[in-house]
């Protein structure tokens, strides 16, 4: 069996190495590639993934290689975690947004409308090699973000693809909600004992219910998580919101719900977030770079993108062995939510066996989450629209109808700052 992975040279890399290890004897992987563009970068992550293999034997091969057609040629499963425009482009992106009094961060608002703009034509490149040298029914397995919003484009312009879209937010908010279960009963509680019940789109979801051994145990729960932020001075939420939602939302909804205090963050930049993590990764490539390294560093979780590679190797053991498992995945509706449209790609419960990944049939959301779904939703087509076309109108309809946007009588100025700022990666909107 052969897995390429696309933006071999992340720092993320190792994490996901370890994970197929962990299940090599579930797994049987032959032939890992890691492809990236940067021969330098993968040279230093490749090598230290090497000598991880080495050490535990050699289960598997890996292969660095700078071709993407090489890399995915005979690919059962293709794994993305590329950024386009490497960690200049996201440091540019979150300047954007406070250069014009808007949210800069790296998946919503206009950082992350232009992160989607340079990466939706990378990725659809991606599915057309993968059409031509893959096996028939190979999976693309997108985490590179804005996650959902690439796998929106990948289901409406490459949907003879089989792909799904994954983030590491559900898994680490049921590792979150088991430690308070287990707060509450004094026990351990394995993971696979829980599900968590989560609906909505990539990084604009809410959590409403949690069951342990199929016992709902979500009152606990959200009790517990009122009590908590009751009696905190400095709580994440505001409580009347979360009694009134009787949800928990996704974190990145502080964005929507708390914009005023997201854009004051924003003023104590420098550093940002990309700046944060540039230092990091630096420090980290330094220690890959030793030739005596075979394990994960302890500064990788310093990088963020916690439980990766319990994600990406849990789904592919899934699929490939026929689990019929449920994740929680950003994939087609297909009236999994009755009244929406079935076309729309959502994060949401999916059983995920040989066949593909199935949306399990979900309740809707109330009108007081859906209304902002449905614009989110309608700003992310737009987006896709844009980035596919070369479209500025387009691009101009999704400024203003996303709700962290620009006013109409903003959104040129800032579309062509934009298109200006990363015209490199843009070749689309400049013919």
């Amino acid at each position: 069996m052969k897995v390429a992975v696309i933006g071999g040279g992340s720092t993320y890399t190792p994490e996901l190495i370890q994970g197929f290890l962990n299940r090599y004897q579930q797994f049987p992987l032959e032939e890992l590639w890691l492809m990236d563009i940067d021969p330098k970068r993968l040279g230093n992550v490749g090598g230290f993934a090497q000598r991880m293999v080495e050490a535990k034997g050699k289960p598997f091969k890996v292969i660095l290689s700078t071709h993407q057609e090489e890399a995915v040629k005979d690919a059962a499963y293709v794994l993305t975690q590329f950024r386009a425009g490497q960690m200049e482009a996201r440091k540019r992106d979150e300047y954007l947004g406070k250069r014009h009094g808007l949210i800069g961060q790296e998946t919503t608002g206009i950082g992350g409308m232009a992160k989607a703009l340079r990466t939706i034509p990378v990725v659809l490149k991606l599915a057309e090699d993968m059409g031509k040298f893959s096996i028939p029914g190979a999976l693309l397995v997108n985490f590179t973000n804005p996650s959902g919003l690439v796998t929106e484009a990948l289901n409406r312009f490459a949907p003879e693809i089989n792909s799904v879209g994954v983030c590491n937010i559900p898994i680490n908010t049921k590792m979150q909600l088991l430690k308070v279960m287990e707060n509450i009963t004094g026990r351990l509680i394995a993971p696979e004992r829980a599900e968590l019940d989560s609906l909505g789109l990539n990084h604009l979801s809410w959590h409403r219910g949690f069951k342990i051994d199929s016992e709902n145990v979500w009152p606990q729960i959200f009790e517990a998580f009122i009590d908590d932020l009751v009696n905190n001075p400095n709580p994440e939420w505001n409580v009347d919101l979360i009694q009134s939602l009787q949800m928990i939302p996704n974190y990145y909804l502080q964005y929507f719900y708390n914009t005023k205090h997201k854009l004051a963050e924003q003023e104590n930049w420098p550093p940002s977030r990309a700046e944060t993590v540039t230092e990091i990764e630096a420090n980290l490539l330094m220690q890959y770079a030793d030739p005596n390294l075979k394990e994960p560093p302890v500064d990788l979780m310093k990088r963020g993108g916690a439980y990766y590679s319990t994600v990406a190797t849990q789904l592919l053991n899934a699929h490939y062995n026929d689990l019929k498992e449920i994740h929680i995945v950003n994939t087609r509706n297909n009236a999994a939510v009755a009244d929406w449209p079935s076309d729309w790609v959502l994060e949401i419960p999916s059983i995920i066996s040989h066949d593909g990944i199935n949306a399990i049939k979900s309740e809707p959301l109330p009108p007081v989450c859906f209304s902002l779904l449905a614009q989110v939703k309608s700003y992310e087509i737009l987006t896709v629209e844009a980035a596919v076309h070369g479209d500025r109108n387009s691009a101009f309809q999704a400024l203003i109808t996303n709700p962290l946007g620009p006013k109409p009588n903003e959104a040129k100025c800032v579309l062509e700052d934009i298109l200006d700022t990363h015209r490199d990666f843009l070749p689309q909107f400049w013919k």
